[in-house]
């Protein structure tokens, strides 16, 4: 009877949500993070993973200061997430907003996300080497596109500029399918967008890969487009571009929620990334493998601010304080 009495006292502690879910996504629809809050929202609700509906919301205003700063003024409230990326770091960082991602709960990293530089399939540059060369004799100077400024897309670019000594314009964009859209009508000589961004087009035949920077080329072997995977990009480090770079697909929500709470979404993307729909998803748009949870995750976090805190510095983008 002892033990029966414990077990059902136990079960009394769970938590469960009791209303509906809201994602908040930073950024605008149709976007890489907007596409992986609806594929997660998507997989909870064909596999039943939770009782109560799931609903993004779209926040997309001051680089995802809107979103950051509703989800630490919904403290306490456990019906709130908000799926992030590095600007968790940097928008704090480039900016005067009051709000760190210390302020929220970390769940759960889903996995990281490349980026690869990518030109016109008409264009002549058939390597980064070329576009490089081409960079340093341009007069005006050759148009790079990305999302937004003082972000990830702009700092490839700035890399790209100490390793090689050539100097871009860079042109920011509300996303990476408004660069890619440029890129496709040869408005820009290249962009830096996401392997998601930019697939519908290179399908399409109208942009190319030049190189993947990440640390090591993609592991998916599935052809993707024509005899083409993933795996076959080359990292620009191979083709001679020392610039490496990998964004995290983070899970967070609000602070001062019950550790019950938090564990009780941790156990649910613990289950969304073990199911087929995730992983042919991560496939697809050719996501790096990289889950973490609790300390793991933390200890990620802490790194990768710093790392963040470094590159802006470097960029001159740090907000005075």
């Amino acid at each position: 009877m002892c033990s029966g009495a414990v077990l059902g006292a136990s079960q009394a502690l769970a938590w469960e949500p009791t209303k509906p879910i809201e994602v908040v996504v930073p950024f605008s629809a149709g976007g890489a993070s907007d596409q992986m809050a609806r594929t997660i929202q998507g997989i909870i609700q064909k596999n039943k993973l939770t009782t109560q509906p799931i609903i993004v919301v779209n926040k997309p205003a001051a680089a995802g200061g809107e979103a950051m700063l509703d989800i630490k003024d919904s403290a306490g409230d456990a019906h709130k997430l908000i799926t992030t990326s590095s600007g968790i770091f940097m928008t704090p960082m480039t900016t005067k907003l009051g709000v760190s991602w210390t302020d929220f709960t970390p769940l759960v990293m889903m996995a990281q996300d490349a980026f690869g530089l990518w030109v016109n399939a008409k264009s002549p540059y058939k390597e980064p080497k070329d576009l490089l060369a081409a960079a340093k004799d341009a007069k005006p100077a050759l148009k790079v596109g990305g999302t937004g400024s003082k972000r990830e897309d702009q700092l490839l670019v700035i890399a790209m500029e100490k390793a090689s000594g050539a100097k871009f314009s860079y042109i920011p964009y509300p996303g990476g399918g408004a660069a890619s859209t440029q890129l496709a009508g040869e408005h820009i000589a290249a962009d830096t967008n996401n392997p998601s961004e930019e697939i519908a087009n290179w399908r399409g035949g109208a942009t190319r890969p030049l190189c993947i920077f990440s640390p090591k080329r993609l592991p998916y072997d599935a052809k993707v487009v024509g005899d083409q995977s993933w795996g076959d990009i080359p990292t620009c480090r191979e083709k001679g571009l020392d610039v490496s770079y990998e964004m995290l697909r983070g899970m967070f929500m609000p602070g001062k929620v019950s550790p019950e709470q938090r564990d009780y979404y941790v156990g649910l993307f613990r289950k969304v990334a073990a199911t087929d729909e995730w992983k042919d998803y991560m496939a697809r748009n050719a996501l790096v493998p990289d889950f973490r949870e609790g300390e793991a995750f933390l200890e990620f976090l802490k790194k990768d601010e710093l790392h963040h805190k470094d590159l802006l510095t470097q960029a001159g983008f740090l907000a005075a304080n």
